[in-house]
């Protein structure tokens, strides 16, 4: 079982970056592929981008795709989302999530496949 804790939400004009982080507790923190996904006002839950467990391999939505940056420490048993190039439409509150399953299974891409989840952090895009 892991527990996740995110922080670095806030407020940024379109074009600026934020960087959001993840902390893990758990001696098993290494074992499960890592994701954020997000959730806008009205909208349901989205996946952003997720790593694997060595860190060798991440996707992204396209929606974000060459703006947003997933990396992880396991020694440090963080996860980040470095977001650069902002827009107003990526107002949401961002979620890490932890999948059981191994990567090349390919199951980060559903939200209902993670098995667990912080409690999120708001990311407020102004135009």
């Amino acid at each position: 079982q892991v527990q996740l804790v995110e922080s670095g939400g806030g407020l940024v004009q379109a074009g600026g970056s934020l960087r959001l982080s993840c902390a893990a507790s758990g001696r098993t923190f290494s074992r499960y592929t890592m994701g954020w996904c997000r959730q806008a006002p009205g909208k349901e839950r989205e996946f952003v981008a997720a790593i694997s467990w060595s860190g060798h391999s991440t996707d992204y939505a396209d929606s974000v795709k060459g703006r947003f940056t997933i990396s992880r420490d396991n020694a440090k048993n963080t996860v980040s989302l470095q977001m650069n190039s902002l827009k107003p439409e990526d107002t949401a509150i961002y979620y890490c999530a932890a999948d059981e399953s191994p990567y090349y299974s390919g199951t980060y891409y559903w939200v209902k496949e993670y098995d667990y989840w912080g409690q999120g952090t708001q990311v407020t895009v102004s135009s």
